[in-house]
């Protein structure tokens, strides 16, 4: 594109970050008639119905000053949220603004379930990262919508591929559960909120049926025939430390703001749904 923001007739969104989450909900808001803008780090996607900016440019900070609403899924970085750092000394016209945060801000609940009105006590790095980008959002005054997105699955992020290549390790520590949300859940949470602002909003995103991650795996392996993936314990010496860090924490996330404010209701309630409609998608 040229070096301005060619401004179109219908209301614009403006996607920061375009990864997995994001280009999913482009598609639906371009269904809704958006014109959308997302960023791009080194080479530009090739999706003609979108109009791509470098993250960071000139280009991008005017996308900002002109979209209508804006969604930023850029995880924070050593020196805060790239994306504030980027904007900074910016106003904006945008009605709604979503920041896509994760359940890791609440830290170890000893399997307790972890509500959007208790205080976040992060224990681990990334967790704490993302509850100070948290009140980073908040305290510019913009139009911020909090969401905190449980782990992701979807499309081309199941476990079928690892179990079918006898890859796949199911991690054992008595009493883990890991919450989990399908992308397009994520997508639907994001467009009911867009349609009832309420700025300054925290929302758990979750299908509020958290389980042990090795009774996952081992339904995905009944479901294509493969066979149960081995069982290590959470203290094994061949997990990274990154890997055992999932295992530092446990919770059960509550989503039931996010139904009864936004009169969301998940497409996939639990993991089984979800994986099926993965599974049929590959057919």
């Amino acid at each position: 594109m040229g070096s301005r923001v060619k401004l179109q007739s219908q209301n614009s969104a403006l996607l920061i970050g375009y990864g997995y989450v994001a280009q999913r909900l482009a598609q639906a808001l371009l269904a809704q008639g958006y014109h959308v803008i997302a960023t791009y780090r080194d080479t530009a996607p090739t999706d003609t119905n979108i109009t791509f900016v470098k993250f960071g440019s000139a280009v991008m900070r005017e996308a900002f000053q002109v979209a209508d609403l804006v969604v930023t899924s850029v995880p924070p970085g050593p020196d805060g949220d790239p994306a504030l750092v980027a904007l900074k000394g910016l106003a904006t016209q945008a009605q709604w603004i979503g920041y896509l945060s994760a359940t890791s801000v609440y830290g170890d609940r000893g399997g307790q379930w972890a509500f959007e009105e208790e205080p976040p006590t992060p224990s681990l790095k990334r967790g704490k990262a993302r509850a100070d980008a948290e009140l980073s959002w908040i305290e510019t005054a913009w139009p911020v919508h909090i969401f905190r997105l449980a782990g992701i699955y979807g499309p081309g992020r199941a476990p079928f591929e690892r179990l079918r290549q006898g890859k796949a390790r199911a991690v054992i520590k008595p009493g883990h559960v890991v919450n989990r949300i399908h992308v397009d859940d994520i997508v639907s949470v994001l467009l009911a909120s867009i349609a009832a602002p309420n700025p300054l909003r925290i929302y758990n995103v979750a299908d509020g049926n958290p389980a042990p991650p090795q009774d996952v795996l081992d339904h995905a392996a009944e479901m294509i025939n493969a066979p149960a993936p081995l069982r290590i314990d959470a203290d094994h010496p061949a997990l990274s430390p990154m890997a055992k860090s999932f295992y530092a924490e446990t919770k059960r996330i509550d989503a039931s703001r996010a139904r009864q404010e936004l009169g969301w209701t998940p497409q996939y309630p639990t993991y089984q749904e979800g994986l099926r409609a993965v599974l049929k998608s590959q057919k």
